[in-house]
Parts: structure tokens; sequence; C-alpha cells
């Protein structure tokens, strides 16, 4: 089975050979920050990663699951006929964004050619810089891929000028796709053409310093003139195009109707694309996933990845390779412009010398900073906003410049965001005293690493001591031996990937099988969101059991999804095994597994049962998934005889009551047992036990107060919040929603005050004598902060959205956006703090608020 790339391509089995010549970006990359750009927490920060479409790291034809090439053919649903004027629309913007990439492409090539000229003439004088056979392997058919791509630009930039829905261009993509036998002949030398560099500069300090500084023409409408990168940078960009051209292809025909002439030919041009690439596939030896030592042992790369690692009680991120006998800690140097990247080992540990257990039990774990939820929660609420801002830019006429400016800033928040996120410790040990310390996530990835080294340390290994050279070949082998290149950012994905789902997941754990003895058996959830995973729920303990039945479901709130796993735990309750290393974590992993949550089976109305089988034991699941466009909607209740989704005057009237009675008693039970549970309101509570809570309020049962003193707190908890969202209209109202949004943006406090509480005086009656002892009680929870874990702002971040999200798309209209999702980035953060301002105030009486004339009493 071939390796597979970012994308779920598969990788080129021999791109091992050209990995050194892909770079993060033109800027050089630390992988950690510079050592000395720090944050005022002592954290390093990490600078921005371009990906620009000319520096992907492979060459691959498209394929699917199964290893075929992926039909030309768009699929379902995608603008296509049926939309045409919508489809060529979004097909002009392609092609803008690959004719300037053309453009780049061919300054690179031209860049080439500057110097072979007079290389060439001088290789026939008494003082050559290079023989005439040496400049023909360097610059093998460079001339020739320019002259296409030159005619091909040439030939395309006129069609975009003059845009219309009669354009065709499939003819000049097709006549591209018929030459590239060229970059076949280039491909085939290419290997050769590295070396016969690499010797050269070697032997050729004038040559070298050609190599180095070879100039690179910036866009016509760029302020850069130039920019400098190495000849071996350069070659490398032909390879890089054959792919790029593949996947733009691909993007033309889904925006392409089928009618249109363009269609059959862009359907050839595709077809000659991907039997070009994969004949070349076929001519490849194994990659290469080992280096050899000195002594001829071949030491093996088993899995590598980035963690974050404390040190100096700050946190760093550090690219980790684990070989069959060591474990290396690195990060990326600092190397000039176009200059070849490398990394820089900060320690090795031997696995013959490795441990998990401390020897010391007095050995403290380092200090560190952990940051406030509060502040997580805000910088991913800013990314949400600068996601929707590059969506909207992408569309507008002259948005590119901006585009950039906002993923160079997205990828700044991103990064803080790995490297201040991870909470879980994962510590390892020298036998002779010495210890690492990283957090991570995941308790999966943290499950991963252990089980691999562990693996690797049942064979008979032997302590090996690196010499300076040893350890030099090693740290510059694992440039080219990567699996993972990039950190896992959204910002570093290709416009072509999935962005992953937004919305919730129910996802019902059914039960299990497979364990060979009785135990106490649980399970836990795991989504990925914003490049790292975060555990979402947990099943109750089965008890003695080799088949525990759970049945019990979850709704998860996904933020740009593309993977659920489920872990497999053994409750254990012996502190004999306590292990302080797992943060008092004793519990054993007795399987884990993952799922990717494909768009087409989950978004189906039905469930979708699937089985995730891990170490034998298999767990049985269902899930469905409801997209954020749709569950940010408020849908009236069509029994008006119950209390949810039916607006709140009519409730309140029914009841002859000032605040529901659901409300209260909601109220009532998390203040009795559950104003001391960690999370409170944050953590799901089992969907099933909230279901039957709904219902028991709905038809007014007898039993509720039973119910609700036997239910789980967070089903409770769970209870009252979705009371609230289903709301047919917010708490706060529809028709004050846009001023609660300027007043919070109102700078002068005075301004702010008398206009926030005029907003407050203008609500319903029934609204307000709600919402006023629902805000005291929450400032009751907050004042369990230190024992719940839930500040005023955790809890703003939580009910803010569900009391003020409106039921109409008032706000999108005045913004000009078009999906609920676009709404959500974008007013949220604002929603948080009206909620916050007013939990962060003096106690407010209905009283004292509707006899103060103080305030303005002016419409709104």
């Amino acid at each position: 089975m071939e390796p597979l790339s970012a994308r779920g391509l598969p990788r080129l089995s021999w791109i091992d050979t050209l990995y050194s010549n892909f770079n993060y970006n033109t800027d050089g990359y630390e992988g950690d920050g510079a050592e000395d750009g720090k944050s005022q927490d002592g954290s390093e920060t990490l600078p921005y990663i371009d990906e620009s479409p000319t520096m992907s790291p492979q060459l691959c034809a498209p394929q699917g699951p199964d290893g075929e090439a992926v039909s030309p053919t768009p699929p379902e649903g995608v603008l296509t006929g049926g939309d045409g004027e919508k489809g060529l629309e979004m097909k002009k913007l392609v092609l803008s964004g690959f004719l300037a990439s053309e453009e780049i492409y061919i300054n690179q090539l031209e860049a080439l050619l500057l110097p072979m000229r007079p290389l060439k003439a001088t290789a026939t004088t008494s003082q050559p810089v290079l023989t005439i056979q040496q400049v023909e392997t360097i610059f093998y058919k460079i001339q020739d891929i320019f002259e296409i791509h030159k005619e091909f630009y040439d030939a395309l930039l006129p069609n975009i000028q003059q845009w219309d829905e009669k354009v065709t261009v499939g003819h000049l993509f097709q006549k591209l796709a018929s030459q590239l036998g060229v970059y076949k002949a280039f491909v085939d030398n290419y290997k050769v053409a590295l070396e016969t560099a690499e010797k050269c500069s070697l032997a050729n300090g004038q040559f070298q310093k050609i190599s180095e500084n070879l100039k690179v023409k910036g866009p016509k409408d760029s302020k850069d003139c130039s920019t400098t990168v190495s000849m071996e940078a350069l070659l490398y960009k032909p390879i890089d195009r054959v792919t790029r051209s593949t996947l733009v292809l691909h993007d033309l025909l889904k925006h392409t109707p089928k009618d249109h002439p363009d269609f059959p030919l862009l359907q050839d041009a595709l077809r000659i694309s991907q039997n070009f690439l994969s004949s070349i596939n076929e001519e490849i030896d194994p990659r290469r996933t080992a280096v050899t030592t000195p002594k001829g042992e071949a030491r093996q790369l088993v899995k590598d990845g980035f963690l974050v690692e404390v040190s100096e009680s700050s946190r760093k991120l550090r690219h980790v390779f684990l070989f069959t006998d060591l474990l290396l800690c690195a990060k990326m140097k600092k190397t000039a412009v176009g200059r070849h990247q490398q990394y820089e080992c900060k320690w090795y540990l031997p696995l013959a010398d490795l441990t998990f257990q401390t020897l010391d039990d007095s050995d403290p774990c380092p200090s560190i900073q952990v940051l406030p939820e509060h502040e997580i929660e805000e910088m991913k609420i800013k990314i949400s906003v600068l996601k929707s801002e590059i969506q909207k830019e992408k569309k507008a006429p002259k948005g590119q410049s901006r585009v950039e400016r906002l993923r160079k800033k997205m990828n700044e928040q991103e990064s803080w965001l790995l490297l201040h996120s991870p909470t879980i410790p994962f510590r390892i040990h020298n036998r002779h005293g010495k210890s690492y310390h990283f957090l991570i996530s995941s308790d999966y990835e943290r499950s991963e690493w252990r089980e691999s080294i562990q693996k690797l340390q049942k064979k008979d290994l032997q302590a090996c001591v690196l010499s300076s050279v040893e350890l030099q070949v090693l740290t510059s082998s694992c440039f080219k031996l990567r699996t993972v290149h990039n950190i896992p950012v959204t910002s570093n994905k290709d416009d072509e990937e999935s962005p992953g789902l937004y919305g919730f997941l129910h996802v019902i754990v059914h039960s299990a099988k497979g364990f060979k003895e009785s135990a106490n058996l649980y399970c836990t959830l795991e989504v990925d969101s914003y490049g790292y995973f975060v555990s979402k729920a947990k099943t109750r303990v089965f008890r003695d059991t080799t088949e525990p039945h759970w049945n019990e479901e979850f709704e998860i709130e996904l933020e740009g999804s593309q993977y659920l796993r489920i872990l497999c735990y053994e409750n254990c309750y012996d502190k004999s095994m306590l292990n302080k290393d797992d943060n008092e974590i004793v519990d054993k992993i007795m399987g884990k597994g993952q799922v990717q949550l494909d768009p087409q089976t989950v978004q189906s109305k039905n469930w979708h049962m699937d089985v995730i089988e891990m170490n034998g034991i298999k767990v049985e699941f269902s899930m469905k998934f409801t997209s954020r466009d749709l569950s940010l909607k408020r849908t009236p209740s069509k029994k008006q005889s119950g209390v949810f989704g039916v607006k709140i005057n009519v409730v309140t009237k029914r009841e002859r009551s000032k605040v529901p009675y659901i409300v209260r008693q909601c109220i009532e039970e998390v203040e009795k047992r559950g104003i001391d549970e960690v999370g409170i309101y944050r953590i799901s509570g089992v969907a099933t036990d909230i279901q039957a809570l709904k219902a028991a309020f709905d038809t007014n049962t007898k039993d509720i107060l039973v119910m609700l003193s036997d239910m789980d707190i967070n089903a409770i908890a769970g209870t009252l919040k979705l009371y609230f969202r289903e709301l047919p209209e917010p708490l706060l109202t529809d028709r004050l929603y846009p001023a609660f949004m300027e007043g919070i943006a109102l700078s002068d406090p005075a301004a702010k005050e008398n206009c926030m509480m005029h907003l407050l005086r203008s609500l319903p009656d029934p609204n307000l004598m709600t919402f006023l002892p629902l805000l005291e009680h929450l400032k009751r929870v907050a004042e369990k902060e230190p024992i719940n874990k839930m500040s005023l702002h955790n809890l703003a971040t939580v009910f803010g959205p569900t009391l003020l999200r409106p039921s109409e798309l008032e706000s999108a209209k005045a913004l000009h956006i078009t999906s609920a999702s676009d709404i959500w980035s974008h007013d949220v953060m604002a929603q948080v703090q009206v909620l916050l301002y007013y939990l962060q105030h003096p106690p407010i009486s209905f009283a004292e608020l509707k006899r103060n004339t103080l305030y303005f009493s002016t419409d709104v």
C-alpha cells in the first residue's frame, strides 16, 4: 500500500530525492520560532508558513481510496450545467489563480535560463566555468519547458481578460497536456542534473556563487522586484508543476457545464495528465525510509511528528523522529533565502536507555503556564472570523492580495493555538536521570507514541553513542525521511482539500466485544479541531463485563473536523498503579481507532452504522451529522402544548408563572448537586437522557422531579441549554439583536452602560424575568471556578450564542453574508461579549431596572 500525501493521494515513491528542495517558506522556517522570538509568557511564537501553489512536495496522480485513478467527471452537486452561470464564474476564478501562478512559474524558469547562456558561452573558452556536457545536463529541457509555458500563458491571458460564457480554453490545456513528453525527459534526467550541480558547486566557487543566488522576478503588479532562490530549489519547480496542473484540471471540470465545448477537451487533458503521472509512478524504486550509519547498519525511521516540548518553562514546537534505535528531537534551522533547509538536533535518546517510569518519585514536573480556557476559545473565534473573511475576499474582484495577508494572520493565530492548547503530559526519561517533557492534545496520540517506542524496545537494543559526525548525518537525513512536512494548521492546507465539517455530529456508542476478561469498561470520543484532537464525550462505565452495551447518544460540535476517534478504556481503581507521568490517569487503553468523517456518508438524514476494530476489540456505533447552517436555525414547535420551541410568553401565560418551570427546575437541580462538577454546562450530557427530559417537560409528566433527581447532572445542564437554543426567537429577542450588537461596540463606558441597561428594560417582561435569575445563577456557578473550572468567560462562551443568536437572517442581509456558518463566525464574539458584560455587572434588580429613569427611553 502506497503512503498517502496530505490530500489522500499516493505520494510518488522516489520523492525522497526531491525533499531537500522543498521549503516551508521562502524565508526559512523555525520549528519552534526563533529562540529570541518569544511571546510575553515565555512561550515561542511561530512564523507564517507559506504554502504557495508552487511549493507542493508531491508529484502524484489523483486517485480514489481503492487506488484507481479518479474519474474526470465532476461529482454530483457541484456547480455544473444546472447552475452554468455561477459555474463559469467559478471557472474564471480558478483560471485567474492558475494564470497568476503560471506567471510565477515562467519567471522561475527564466531565472534558471539566465545563467545557462553565459555558462554555455564560456564553456568553449580557455577559462570555462563548466563544460558543455555539464551545462546541458544541469539545464536539460528547461528551454523547451519555458517555451511551452510561455506560449500557453500568452494564449490564456487574453481569454481571461475578455471573459464571457462563450470563451473556450480547453484546447489550450489539451495542447499543454500533449507536450508532457518533454517533462518525462526532464524527470528522467532530474536526479543526474541535481548530482551534477552539486558536484560542480563543490569544485567551482564561481558556479557555487551563481547557483545559490538566482534572481526570480516578481509578478508584474508586485512591489517586490525579485527574490533570491537557489538553483537546487528552482530545478524542482517543473516536477511540482505537473501535479498542480492536474489538480487545476479537476477544478475546471467541476465548474464547467457538461454541455460546454470545453468539457470534453478538459476531460481529455486530464486523462493524458493522469496517464502520464501513472506511467511515472510505475518506474520508481521504493521510497527510502532509512539512513545507513557509518558502521553499515540500517537505521529506519518508524514515526515522526510535531510535539510541544516544555523546555526552560516555556513551550517549543519540535519535530520528533523515532528511529529503530533512538528518539531524536529537532527543530528547523534558520537559513538564508533559497538555501537548503536543515534540521538542528536539540537532543537524542537511545531507546535502550529510554524509560517511561520516574526513577525518583520526588522528581518534580516542570512548571508550565496553562492559559485560561477562555483565551483558547477567543483565539478559535478569531480564527473562524478570519476564515470567513478569507472566503469573502476570494469572491471579491481584487481580494487576492488581502487574502494572502489574512492567511498569514490566520497562520500565526493557528500556530499560537497549536502551541498553547495541549495539556496532556507525555514524559520520557533517560536511565541516567535526564527527563524530557512533552505536552500532547490527545490521549490517542500519546498512546501511539508510547506503543511505537515500546514495540521497538522489545527487540534486543544496544545503547548507542553517536559521534558528532554521525549525529550530523542522521539529522541531515531527517529532511528527506520525514513523513510529516507541515505543522497541522488549516492555513497549510491547499484549497483543493476538504475544509472539514462544521455543525453537530450525533454519535450513538452501541456496544463492544472481543475482550478476553471481564473489566469495567468505557469509551471516549475525540474529534479534530484547529489542527489537533480534543476529547468531546465519555460513556458511563459498564462494570464487570466482556461485552458492554452502552447505547448512549452524544451530540458533538464539529469545528472543521475530518475524523472521529474512539478510545476504549479499562477503569482501574488500584491507586498503587498511579503514574504521575500520566497526570494521574491510571485507566488503561484497551484499544483505539478512528474513522474519516466522509461528508457524503454522514450528511444523510439517516443514521450511518459502523464498526471500529482495535486490537481484536470491535466497537459498534452509529452517527449522523447536522450542518451548522441547519443547526443554527430556530424552528418553532408545531405542538404549542409543550415548552420546547414555544414562545416564552406563551409558556409563562399557560403556567401562570413569571419564569418557565423548566428553567426554574433545571437551575435548582444544578445548584443542588452540579455546581462543583468540573465543566458543568460545557461537558455534553448523554443525548438520549436529554431527549427523555425534553419529552417529560413537553408532556408535563408528573414524574419530572423524580427523573431530575436520578438523571446525570450534565444531562440536566444540557436540557436547559437545549431549551434556550430551541426557542423560536432568542431570549434577548430578534428585534433588539442589532441594538445589542451596536451597544456592546460602544467605547465610552457611560454610553455603554446607558445603552445596555436600556436594552434590558426594552425586553418583554417574561424574557427579562427569565434572563435575570439565569444571570444570577451563572454568577453563582462562576464563584466555584477553582472547583468546577467554569469562569464567567467560559459561561458566556457557552450561553452567549444560545441567548442571542437571531432566528432570522437579518444580520446576514446587513452584512451581505449568505450562509449561517458565516453569521456564526462573524457575530459570535459579540454575542459572548454581551452576556459577559451583564455577568460582570453588579446585581440587576427587575424592580430597580423598571423604576430607574436615568436610562434614556427612546424606541430601539
